[in-house]
């Protein structure tokens, strides 16, 4: 073999490489040109794993806001419940219901299987409830069947009157035939069932003889009448609670006192006061109707202090013109300052 000389090896490479160069230009083209072939497809690249120090954390927690800048917390406030409601210019039982729904409802004073007592004002058996000596009758009805609706297991009504039968002060108030239309009874309050019973927090009235199922009862819902009396100026609830005790006579002496004592001992669980129509005049007993005013007006709360402190306002009196509410603050039974109260009042009629 002849020895290749170094010109001879440069004109060599340099054919090879033309070649080469020319292969591939033609084998390009032909990708290009030919109709029936595709384009060859590029491989995609193999997207990169991030490593965990690769890239920054993710914060699960926000960060916190400045207090300035915080946004309002969405919760719902509770409605206060007022410690005294006024309803008016309704009939007696639309009155009644609206008072105890913004009380809270009735389930609130009567548990399920409650024993209830209602008390109300039926002092005489002379008069119609027209003649404002009595408790209306509808009122003390709606709150019978109101206490049967909230659940109770019996639902009695009872006074004592001091002017004629209570039988016939039962049937000539109209509240017998009203109380037992709701499913309740009528109880005659008799002589052998009063309890001599020790108060502890009385000043003068320190053990009364007490109506037995007055000191048992699971309930005991006052439901006066607003009036004015020869005593104590008027009666209304806190009053109203003599009706549940024998001797009354005795109490007289020191009314006021007395009252208040009294309402140490028995504590209503509810006072509804009726003043649909009010006695302005000659009460307790009245007898003419031009000493009535017609109101259509009801006030009620647990306190009957307070209850009985509103009421003074529909006569024109200040609680303090009263002894039996002044005593009644005096011994801590409730308040007559109505002006850091809580009073609600509905237009039912509205």
């Amino acid at each position: 073999m002849s020895k290749l000389t170094r010109r001879d090896f440069l004109k060599t490479a340099a054919a090879g490489a033309g070649a080469l160069s020319l292969g591939a230009f033609l084998d390009a083209c032909s990708q290009v040109l030919s109709p029936t072939q595709p384009p060859a497809q590029a491989p995609l690249p193999t997207p990169i794993q991030p490593s965990a120090t690769s890239m920054p954390p993710v914060a699960t927690v926000l960060p916190t806001l400045p207090a300035s800048i915080q946004p309002p917390t969405l919760t719902a406030s509770p409605v206060p419940i007022p410690d005294l409601v006024v309803t008016t210019g309704g009939e007696p039982e639309a009155l009644v219901r609206r008072a105890l729904a913004a009380l809270g409802g009735m389930a609130r004073f009567v548990p399920k299987g409650a024993s209830v007592i209602v008390k109300p004002n039926i002092c005489v058996a002379y008069h119609t409830y027209e003649y404002a000596a009595t408790t209306n009758p509808w009122v003390v009805g709606t709150l019978v069947k109101m206490a049967f609706e909230a659940g109770a297991a019996s639902v009695k009504v009872m006074d004592f009157p001091f002017g004629g039968t209570a039988q016939k002060a039962y049937e000539i108030s109209g509240i017998k035939q009203q109380v037992e239309a709701a499913g309740g009874e009528m109880v005659f309050m008799l002589p052998y069932r009063y309890v001599v019973t020790k108060n502890p927090k009385a000043v003068v009235l320190k053990n009364p003889a007490v109506f037995d199922d007055i000191l048992k009862t699971d309930v005991l819902i006052n439901v006066p009448i607003a009036k004015t009396h020869s005593s104590s100026k008027l009666t209304i609830g806190m009053k109203n609670l003599m009706g549940v005790v024998q001797d009354r006579s005795a109490m007289h002496i020191n009314l006021g006192q007395c009252i208040a004592d009294l309402n140490a001992l028995v504590r209503p669980q509810l006072t509804v006061v009726d003043a649909v129509r009010i006695l302005t005049a000659n009460g307790p007993t009245g007898g003419y109707l031009a000493d009535v005013k017609q109101l259509n007006t009801l006030s009620a709360g647990p306190d009957v202090v307070a209850a009985d402190s509103y009421a003074v306002s529909l006569f024109g009196m200040k609680p303090e013109e009263l002894d039996f509410i002044v005593k009644g603050v005096a011994m801590g039974l409730g308040r007559s300052d109505l002006q850091n109260l809580l009073i609600q009042k509905i237009a039912v009629g509205a």
